[in-house]
């Protein structure tokens, strides 16, 4: 699956690494819900990195579609509430 993080660029990620990732956007759905901006801000810089981390960077030049993205790291609570769906930033 191709992610686009906004501002940063694309990555490659297997779908073996779903699974952590959803996990991760539960968390940060469930902060939003409480307000908790400080939760917030921990989780989507935990959910941005771990797609770093297990994702393999496209070359700049490279433009191929996205099928999932994400908010940039200095994105607002509101900016992604407008970014989600019912399942999260990340469908399933």
């Amino acid at each position: 699956m191709i992610v686009r993080i906004m501002g940063e660029g694309q990555v490659k990620l297997a779908d073996s690494h779903f699974t952590e990732l959803n996990k991760l956007d539960d968390d940060l759905l469930a902060q939003m819900e409480e307000g908790d901006e400080d939760g917030f801000r921990r989780t989507l810089g935990a959910l941005l990195d771990a797609v770093r981390r297990l994702g393999e960077p496209l070359p700049d030049d490279s433009l191929e579609p996205s099928e999932l993205i994400l908010p940039s790291p200095d994105a607002s609570l509101n900016e992604v509430r407008e970014m989600l769906s019912d399942d999260g930033l990340i469908p399933g």
